[in-house]
This record gives C-alpha cells, sequence and structure tokens, in this order.
C-alpha cells in the first residue's frame, strides 16, 4: 500500500509532534494512503557530534510504542554515517522508490538531508514534484519541542514539561540497595538506577506516581540528588518513597510519572531535621497528587 509519511527525530512525543502526526494521518485518509513514522534507532547528534548529544526523553522502544498508540505505521532506521550522507534529493526519492512514499508531511522547523540545513518548505516542495512526492507542511505549535521539554525538566518545571508533553515525564529503572537510611528514618526509598543515557528532572523533590511492574500505582515523594545531608560528594541518586507501599522491589523495574515539584534539595541540620521535612514533603505529595486524580 502506498503511504503518506513523516520523517524525524520524535523524542518525548509531544504535542509538536502529534500535530504532525495528525496532519499527517489526516492527509493520508484523504488520499487513502497508510500513515508512516520514519525515525531512527538514535539521535542523530549521537553520529555526527557525540559530546552535543542530548539525554534522551524516552528509549527508542517507548517512542516506538508510544507512536504506534496513535495510530500510524513507524519505520526505525539505525542512523548511520552513510544515512547521514544521503541528499534531500536521495531521501526523497528512496522514500518515493523503496518505502513507497508518495505525500510527505514536514514539520516547522524540520529538516533531512545532508544539504538540508538551509531549505525551507518551499525547496522541499520543488524536489518533491521532481521524485513524485507532494509535501505539504504542519501546523506550527509554539514552544512545543523537545530541547524546551528538556530545558523544563532540568529546571525542575515538571509542569511546564508535562503541558508539552501531554503527560507527565516517565522515568524507569531496576530498582538498587542503596545506604538503606530512608529506612531508619520511616521513609524507605527504592532507589533507581535510570539508564544513563536518560534524562533526569534537575535537584529537587517531586511528587510522583510510582507504577510497579504489574502496573499497580501508589504515590510518591521523590528526591533527585545527591542527598547533601547525608554526606559530602555522594553520587546524584533517585530515591522514592512510595507512600503506602510495604514490601521489597530490588531487581524490579520501577516506573515514576513526576508530577509536581515540591521544594529543592537542601542540607539539613539533624537527621531529625531531614526526617521531619520528609514528612512534610510525603503531606505535600499527596496533596498534589489527589488534586490531580
Amino acid at each position: 500500500m502506498r503511504k503518506a509519511a513523516t520523517v524525524g527525530t520524535f523524542d518525548g512525543v509531544h504535542i509538536g509532534h502529534r500535530a504532525v502526526i495528525d496532519t499527517l494521518k489526516n492527509a493520508a485518509s484523504g488520499k487513502g494512503l497508510s500513515p508512516l513514522v520514519i525515525t531512527f534507532d538514535r539521535h542523530p547528534l549521537e553520529v555526527i557530534a557525540p559530546q552535543r548529544a542530548p539525554k534522551r526523553l524516552m528509549s527508542p522502544c517507548e517512542e516506538e510504542c508510544r507512536l504506534r498508540s496513535l495510530g500510524v505505521e513507524v519505520e526505525m532506521i539505525p542512523f548511520t554515517r552513510g544515512l547521514m550522507s544521503l541528499t534531500a534529493r536521495e531521501w526523497m526519492q528512496r522514500m518515493h522508490c523503496t518505502m513507497d512514499v508518495d505525500i510527505l508531511v514536514a514539520g516547522y522547523d524540520n529538516t533531512f538531508g545532508c544539504d538540508g540545513i538551509d531549505m525551507s518548505i518551499a525547496d522541499y516542495k520543488a524536489i518533491g514534484r521532481e521524485t513524485g512526492i507532494e509535501v505539504m507542511a504542519a501546523p506550527f505549535v509554539p514552544g512545543a519541542s523537545s530541547s524546551e521539554v528538556r530545558r523544563a525538566l532540568l529546571a525542575g518545571e515538571t509542569g511546564k514539561a508535562a503541558g508539552m508533553l501531554g503527560e507527565n515525564y516517565r522515568l524507569g529503572g531496576e530498582v538498587v540497595k542503596g545506604r538503606q537510611l530512608g529506612r531508619t528514618l520511616g521513609f524507605p526509598t527504592a532507589n533507581v538506577n535510570a539508564p544513563t543515557d536518560r534524562l533526569v528532572p534537575g535537584k529537587g523533590v517531586y511528587a510522583a506516581d510510582a507504577v510497579l511492574p504489574g502496573g499497580e500505582t501508589f504515590p510518591a515523594v521523590v528526591n533527585v540528588g545527591v542527598r547533601p545531608t547525608i554526606g559530602d560528594n555522594l553520587s546524584p541518586t533517585v530515591e522514592a518513597h512510595l507512600i503506602g507501599w510495604e514490601g521489597d522491589l530490588y531487581g524490579q523495574t520501577l516506573t515514576l510519572l513526576f508530577a509536581d515539584r515540591i521544594r529543592g534539595e537542601r542540607r539539613f541540620p539533624s537527621l531529625d531535621a531531614l526526617k521531619a521535612q520528609i514528612a512534610a514533603d510525603t503531606d505535600a505529595a499527596i496533596k498534589a497528587l489527589s488534586g490531580r486524580r
């Protein structure tokens, strides 16, 4: 079946991406085509300039699943130096001849091809007329980009990030053993070992929903940071206290859905003061999350 397609990096599948996909589906439906998203198995900067490659908002597998849930086909292509060397014309010829693409939907800032950095939508339309592809532009969604989502999360602005993502930011990882200090304070925590290529929100204390492997969800208060009250020069951690949960999560995957930032991370004069603050943070998390349910 012939296709209508869009091509690009869809990390986060934010509301700007969804506007492109809505345009794609409408265009495909109007011409009796199948909607296809062409994306990559890694961020292009991981190949072009690894030192500038951003932390991912979701894994390639999560990205593909999220895209498919929106009702499109997905072709995830390995991004290689060979692919990077293709011109826009060669890209479009390949899409038309080997991927059966008749319509190409471009986002407002979408470019592709080694010569595409200086191209406008008019340039792509001109190439499309020569290669048999109709090119159309998706609507502009101001303020929504993967870069803006990353900036918001690093600033602890999880609500702003959620507005762009269309949902709370998700971060998952294996639960590993820590110092178990939280248990002695009466607030046991799960230390989430997030993948090193995933973006972790900025330091602070957050209200979050914690999703267990079986899908059961508990309200949680999450600390992201270096725990200055405990010691100096400690490695950053993501620690979640699941409110109402009792049990052992070691070795299991825990997913955190970040809602509100409660406060910044700070040093307390004593463990008793820290314990009192965690109790207050727990109350604040319950209040924040109950207002969203």
